[in-house]
């Protein structure tokens, strides 16, 4: 009994200008792409992906910054572990 997976699709529609249709047809051609439709899947979703990709990184960023600025701001009361390296560090540079 063979078995197939349905995917699940949604349809996307546009209107553009016959120049912008001729320029992406060209360009579908000239990049190898099978069909105009393939093209710009392809394209829309590799840029979508950068763009992401990019905001991810700045809020990323962003979000370490304003981590590292509040430790700077605001620093933690040094644990005995530190006080303890400290009195070491004393005791041999004497």
């Amino acid at each position: 009994m063979k078995v197939t997976k349905k995917l699940d699709k949604t349809r996307f529609d546009t209107r553009l200008s016959i120049k912008q249709k001729e320029l992406f047809e060209r360009a579908a051609t000239l990049g190898g792409y099978g069909s105009l439709t393939d093209f710009v899947l392809k394209t829309v979703q590799k840029r979508a992906k950068e763009i992401i990709k990019e905001n991810e990184v700045i809020l990323a960023s962003k979000r370490d910054s304003e981590i590292f600025f509040d430790a700077l701001m605001n620093p933690e009361p040094p644990n005995e572990a530190l006080k303890n390296a400290a009195k070491k560090y004393l005791k041999v540079k004497e």
